[in-house]
């Protein structure tokens, strides 16, 4: 009997080892282990905490690829990412080390784990925790009020970038530059060659500004609007005129203008826009869609601009008409009577508040205080923009350029390109591929 029953018992045991593989471990089990003793001879790389989840613009960070130390003797290490099914790394001769490229392009936002264990071990050996989140886009932007904006904070736009090399610009460029008769040609040729070189070097966006300067209204073969001022009881420049004074049909004049402008310099046709003194209508808008325009950034977080509390019409038109808008106003397209509203039926147009205004206004503190509130740290289950800005001119001082200084040094230590949080640095121009018309 015993020798009888004896092939059966080593088939048995043969059967049993090539089930469980070559090292008669066994595959990866589908459950994660159901506890975790960190043992310190097991070392985890390549998990930095942060992880972007893509969009139509942004490329997903969607795959990891670990490493782990674990002591000689070892034979497989599993991990289990985001307690999805385990999965077997791969031992690399080279380095010694238990490497593999984990797929996380479907882990939803949100924090999750990374646990391994070896040599089919039911306890893990180490974990390390990542954040699944989608982007906050970073946009800093200038407003060319004047004609000249001057050499130094010209040279202050270059400084930033030595000091923020990942900051993309999107110059809002006033065309009144380029009707001034008081620039020569030479400086007018200069200065479109600036914007075309950080556009062409760089990336960086070329949009337009208006402010209704006489000089470059009555170039479009219009009359000057001016007993509309936001200071003045009238204004013979047209500077402080608010846009909503000249309608659709006049604004789309002013466009058209504009953009001729723009192509007979080299700039382009630019395709975003925001309002001298934030001062858009309904009007507005949809002049600037029927023009081509894909995005404006003129609803204004106007309770960061208390400065102008008293000193004419400029806060109280801004607090009417952008009433609704504050620190953490979020893309959307607006309604064809109410501006405000992102209900249907919409102007064609992406609104992308400025909700974090301009250094004019605001303070360091102020800015980093605004960044907390439109991210407070936490995962991002949904895309998230951060409008900040400033004005170019000959008398930018040195306490605004450290206020754009001080909060790019801030969003730097959350960039998504080197896995510390959500800020991804872009253009107005790319936001409708984010946020797409309804």
């Amino acid at each position: 009997m015993r020798y009888r029953f004896a092939p059966t018992v080593v088939l048995s045991a043969l059967l049993a080892l090539a089930a469980c593989g070559e090292d008669g471990i066994g595959p990866p089990r589908e459950s994660p282990p159901s506890s975790t003793v960190p043992d310190a001879r097991y070392v985890i790389e390549g998990v930095p905490y942060w992880w972007l989840i893509g969009n139509e613009l942004t490329p997903g960070q969607d795959t990891i690829s670990i490493a782990v130390t674990a002591p000689p003797e070892t034979q497989v290490i599993d991990v289990w990412v985001a307690r999805g099914p385990g999965q077997r790394l791969t031992l690399d001769a080279a380095s010694g080390k238990f490497v593999g490229d984990l797929d996380i392009g479907e882990v939803p936002a949100g924090e999750h784990d990374v646990i391994i264990a070896a040599d089919g071990s039911t306890v893990g050996a180490g974990y390390v925790l990542f954040s699944r989140t989608h982007p906050l886009y970073f946009l800093v932007s200038t407003d060319w009020d004047f004609a000249e904006p001057g050499q130094i904070s010209l040279d202050y736009h270059d400084q930033i970038r030595t000091n923020h090399p990942d900051v993309l610009f999107t110059h809002f460029i006033g065309p009144y530059t380029f009707t001034d008769p008081n620039l020569t040609e030479q400086r007018k040729t200069d200065l479109a060659a600036w914007a075309i070189a950080r556009r062409d070097m760089y990336g960086d966006e070329i949009g337009l500004h208006i402010h209704p300067w006489c000089h470059f209204v009555e170039s479009a073969g219009l009359t000057c609007v001016t007993d509309q001022s936001t200071v003045y009881q009238t204004d013979a420049t047209g500077y402080t005129i608010k846009l909503e004074a000249y309608g659709q049909a006049n604004f789309e004049t002013l466009l058209t203008r504009a953009d001729e402008i723009f192509v007979e310099r080299g700039l382009g046709k630019p395709v975003t826009f925001r309002a001298g003194g934030w001062t858009a209508s309904v009007d507005t808008l949809k002049a600037l869609a029927a023009k081509g325009y894909v995005a404006d950034t003129s609803a204004n977080n106007w309770a960061r601009m208390e400065e102008w509390q008293g000193n004419g019409s400029l806060y109280t038109w801004n607090m009417t008409n952008w009433s609704m808008i504050g620190d953490t106003s979020q893309p959307y397209y607006p309604n064809t009577t109410d501006k405000q509203s992102g209900a249907a039926p919409h102007v064609p147009i992406l609104e992308v508040p400025d909700n974090a205004i301009m250094v004019d206004y605001v303070t360091r503190a102020e800015m980093v205080e605004i960044f907390g509130k439109v991210w407070p740290g936490n995962a991002l289950t949904e895309p998230r923009t951060y409008m900040m800005g400033f004005h170019p001119s000959q008398n930018m001082s040195v306490s605004e350029y450290n206020r754009i200084d001080g909060i790019l040094d801030h969003a730097d230590m959350y960039r998504a390109s080197l896995h510390l949080g959500p800020v991804v640095y872009t253009r107005l121009k790319d936001m409708p591929a984010v946020w797409p018309r309804p």
